[in-house]
C-alpha cells in the first residue's frame, strides 16, 4: 500500500514537471516566433495645396510583397527597380476627397535608408516621397487616404500614419509626429479599410501662435545663443580706461549699453532668419554651428579684456547675422505659402525675441547690483573663462561632429537655469549686503 501511494505521488510530481516544461517551451518558442517585424511608417506633411508624403517601408517586408530581391545590393535599389517600384507603390497609394474625386498621386523621389534603432532591430527602408493633390477648390486638411502597400500580399504588416506636420493645426517637424491612425488588414471582413483623414481644427491664428511658442521653445534650449548676449553684457556696466575694465558707468549707462547690443543682436538675427526662412541666402549648417560658438569666444574675452570698447553694439550686429542663419533652419522646410510663411517668420521671431528678454530681465539686474560690490571683476573673469571653455567645447564638438564629455556638462547644467539665476540673485544680494556692511567703495578696479 505504502510503496502505491509512493509510485503514485512520484507519477503527479513527473506529470507535472512535463506540464511545467512544455510551458516554459511554449514561452520561450512563442517569443521566438513573436518577435516584432518592422512595421511601414506614413508620414504626412499637410501643406494649403496638397500633402507630402513620406512612405517607410521595409526592405525585408517590401521583398514579400513587391516579388523581387530588393534586399540584394540595396544601395543601387532605385537604379536598378526605380520604375517597378513607381509602378507598384502608385497602384497602392490612393486618396479621394469626401465628394469620392480623385486626388493626382506623384513621386518625387526615393532612396534606401539604414535604420539603427528599432525593436525589431536593425534593417533598411525605402523611403518614398510622395505629392498628393487635391483637385481645384478641395481642402487638403480632409481626405480619405486608400493605401495597401505590402499589406495586400502580407497580412500581417500594419502602416503606422502620422502626421508630421500642419502648420494650421500647430503641427511641426520640430516636435514628434502625431498619430492619425493605423492600416491594417480587418480579418473579419478580410478588406483593408481606408483611413479618414480629418483635420477641421486649424487655423492662421493657431499656426501662428504655435510659432510663437516654438520660437520660445527653441531659444530656451539654444544655450549658445542665449550665452553669447550675456556674456557681451558681462562688461555693459563698465568704462574702459587703459585697455582694462576699470570704473563702473552707472545704471543709466549700463541699461543703454544693455538696449542698444540686444536691439543690434536682433536686428542682426532678424535679417538673416528672413533671408534664410525664405530661401535667399543659405549655408551649410556645420561652418554656421562653429561660428556661433566662435562668437561666444569672442564675447569672452572682451568681457576679460576690452578689445572692442564702444563697439558692442557693432560686434552683436555682425555676429547677430550668423545667428540667424541657425535659426532660420527651422523654417527652411516647412514650404508654405506667402501668408503663413510670412507669419512664421514673424511669430518665431517674436518668440525668440520674448525668450531672449525674459531671460535677460532676469538676469541683468543681479549683475548690475553685483557690479556695484568689490567682487564683481572675480566673478565677471569667472564667467569668461567658463563661457570661453564652453565655447571651445562646442567649436570642438561641431568641428570633429562627435559630442564631448564638456558639452554633454553644459547641456547637463542648461536644465537647471532657473535654480542658476537663484543662486546668482543670491549671491548678489549677499556680496551687496557684505559691502554695504563693510563700507567698501564700489569702484571696479
Amino acid at each position: 500500500m505504502k510503496c502505491f501511494i509512493s509510485f503514485r505521488c512520484v507519477n503527479m510530481v513527473t506529470q507535472r514537471f512535463g506540464y511545467l516544461l512544455m510551458l516554459v517551451l511554449v514561452i520561450v518558442s512563442g517569443q521566438a516566433f513573436a518577435h516584432p517585424m518592422p512595421n511601414s511608417m506614413v508620414l504626412l506633411n499637410l501643406q494649403p495645396d496638397g500633402v507630402a508624403a513620406e512612405l517607410q517601408l521595409p526592405l525585408s517586408e517590401l521583398q514579400l510583397a513587391f516579388g523581387k530581391d530588393v534586399n540584394h545590393d540595396a544601395s543601387t535599389l532605385v537604379e536598378r527597380l526605380g520604375t517597378e517600384l513607381s509602378t507598384y507603390i502608385l497602384a497602392h497609394v490612393r486618396a479621394v476627397s469626401d465628394d469620392n474625386r480623385a486626388w493626382s498621386v506623384t513621386i518625387r523621389g526615393m532612396k534606401v535608408t539604414p535604420v539603427e534603432e528599432s525593436a525589431s532591430g536593425p534593417y533598411q527602408e525605402l523611403s518614398v516621397n510622395l505629392w498628393l493633390q487635391p483637385p481645384a477648390g478641395v481642402s487638403s486638411r480632409v481626405f480619405t487616404l486608400n493605401y495597401d502597400v505590402i499589406i495586400h500580399q502580407l497580412v500581417t504588416h500594419i502602416a503606422l500614419v502620422s502626421i508630421r506636420q500642419d502648420w494650421e493645426g500647430g503641427i511641426f517637424t520640430e516636435q514628434l509626429p502625431v498619430e492619425a491612425g493605423v492600416i491594417r488588414l480587418d480579418v473579419r471582413s478580410n478588406t483593408i479599410p481606408p483611413l479618414k483623414i480629418a483635420q477641421t481644427h486649424g487655423s492662421y491664428w493657431t499656426g501662428f501662435t504655435s510659432m510663437v511658442k516654438l520660437g520660445i521653445h527653441h531659444i530656451a534650449e539654444g544655450t549658445d545663443h542665449l550665452l553669447f548676449v550675456l556674456v557681451l553684457l558681462l562688461s555693459a556696466p563698465l568704462l574702459a580706461q587703459r585697455g582694462k575694465w576699470n570704473a563702473l558707468g552707472g545704471t543709466r549707462y549700463t541699461l543703454m549699453r544693455l538696449f542698444h547690443v540686444v536691439t543690434a543682436f536682433t536686428i542682426g538675427h532678424s535679417v538673416t532668419l528672413l533671408a534664410g526662412a525664405l530661401g535667399w541666402l543659405r549655408l551649410p549648417s556645420q561652418p554656421v554651428e562653429i561660428l556661433i560658438a566662435f562668437s561666444i569666444l569672442v564675447s569672452a574675452i572682451h568681457a576679460w579684456r576690452p578689445i572692442f570698447p564702444g563697439r558692442e553694439a557693432y560686434i552683436a550686429a555682425g555676429f547677430g547675422l550668423i545667428h540667424g542663419l541657425a535659426f532660420a533652419g527651422t523654417l527652411e522646410n516647412l514650404e508654405l505659402t506667402t501668408t503663413p510663411m510670412m507669419l512664421s517668420i514673424l511669430g518665431f521671431n517674436m518668440g525668440i525675441e520674448f525668450m531672449q528678454l525674459f531671460v535677460i530681465a532676469v538676469t541683468i539686474p543681479w549683475l548690475i547690483l553685483l557690479s556695484k560690490t568689490i567682487f564683481y571683476k572675480g566673478i565677471r573673469m569667472a564667467g569668461a573663462v567658463l563661457a570661453a571653455i564652453a565655447a571651445l567645447g562646442w567649436m570642438t564638438e561641431r568641428f570633429l561632429q562627435q559630442s564631448n564629455l564638456l558639452t554633454q556638462t553644459i547641456e547637463q547644467m542648461a536644465t537647471y537655469n532657473a535654480w542658476i539665476i537663484v543662486a546668482l540673485a543670491c549671491v548678489s544680494i549677499a556680496c551687496y549686503w557684505f559691502d554695504k556692511q563693510k563700507g567698501n567703495i564700489s569702484v571696479q578696479k
